[in-house]
């Protein structure tokens, strides 16, 4: 699960992914041309491979299949500085390739799904699990935020604040509900609750009292070393932190998920996207896909939004898919893996969509 805005434009302004920390290598990658003729080619009709997948409209499942069948074209970032690479009437550079896109299958929606459809759709992490990708991600997200400039830095703690302690005097335009993330020692859990024992003896209800010692004794999730300690959290009985969810409306407090067996999971967002797209050296495409009460046509209904490495691109892209029937995912943060086959059966002139 994840916080991604819903329109394209926007998110690449104003999300966490955009916020670069260094910038992009311009020197030639290490990326190896891929012979397309060699590369696997898909033998499956273009409709089976998004027939029984669950949960889609008609409409998103339309226009994926027309993804499948025409493909996607990836242009490599030497091709894209050099204009294509090619003289008139050549075919498509090989460093850039056709893929089409199918279903990696379901996922656990258990807080680490953006680690495990990572894992799925990238062929490079065979033998590693979503946990050492979650490890892997904070410790890039550590090595990079420690060698960035203070106004490097105060950018993405803002971006963090945002996004896990917000301003509970505004933003209710667009949202009903706001959440802060706390992060409670698992060893201070005895501690925590006495606290809170004690304010109830003196009358306090029992969800402002544990507002308030949450609040005072926990660690705000609001700056780069504490998203660090968030994003470490799996839900697992060794994690250090427990993760405290203070829900909010415009009126006031709404409830508290004190998380007691501490099963809640940090949810990947764009930053933590970020960090695995530049461990792993390539692009990573989050497909969006939205029905239609998100009043957009068959044709707008699926977009793809790239994150970039923050350094150079020697590998293909992987692509990780989010289905929803609302504007903003209702509810849709969930990520699950797209497998994309290369192909050298589609042209590069007719492909459904270059990226």
């Amino acid at each position: 699960m994840g916080k991604l805005l819903c329109d394209s434009t926007t998110a690449v302004a104003s999300s966490p992914a955009a916020v670069h920390w260094a910038e992009p290598n311009p020197a030639a990658s290490a990326f190896e041309p891929v012979d397309l003729a060699d590369s696997q080619i898909l033998t499956a009709s273009s409709g089976a491979a998004w027939d029984d997948v669950v949960g889609l409209e008609d409409q998103q499942r339309r226009h994926l299949q027309k993804l499948h069948a025409r493909g996607v074209l990836w242009k490599h970032p030497d091709d894209r500085r050099d204009g294509g690479g090619r003289d008139e009437g050549d075919d498509a550079p090989k460093r850039s390739m056709v893929f089409r896109l199918s279903h990696g299958g379901e996922v656990s929606s258990d807080g680490n799904c953006l680690f495990t459809a990572s894992q799925r759709a990238m062929s490079s992490a065979r033998g590693v699990d979503a946990r050492e990708l979650r490890r892997r991600t904070v410790r890039r997200f550590l090595e990079d935020f420690g060698s960035a400039s203070g106004e490097e830095k105060e950018a993405i703690n803002d971006a963090i604040r945002h996004m896990y302690s917000p301003d509970l005097k505004s933003g209710w335009g667009i949202h009903v509900v706001q959440e802060v993330k706390l992060l409670a020692k698992k060893h201070d859990r005895v501690s925590l609750d006495s606290g809170i024992e004690e304010l109830l003896q003196l009358g306090m209800q029992r969800e402002l009292a544990a507002e308030s010692i949450y609040k005072e004794r926990c660690i705000p999730v609001n700056d780069g070393p504490s998203w660090a300690k968030y994003m470490s959290i799996s839900g697992s009985p060794d994690d250090e932190y427990d993760i405290v969810t203070l829900q909010y409306t415009e009126e006031g407090l709404l409830s508290v998920d004190e998380n007691r067996e501490g099963h809640a999971a940090a949810f990947g967002d764009d930053i933590a996207i970020e960090c695995l797209a530049t461990e792993f050296k390539r692009e990573i495409f989050v497909v969006q896909a939205h029905g239609s009460d998100a009043m957009v046509d068959e044709e707008n209904c699926v977009f793809f939004l790239p994150h970039r490495p923050r350094s150079e691109i020697c590998e293909p892209p992987f692509f990780l898919f989010m289905k929803g029937t609302g504007w903003c995912g209702a509810g849709a943060d969930h990520y699950e893996p797209l497998i994309a086959h290369p192909s050298s059966v589609v042209s590069h002139e007719k492909v459904a969509l270059v990226l």
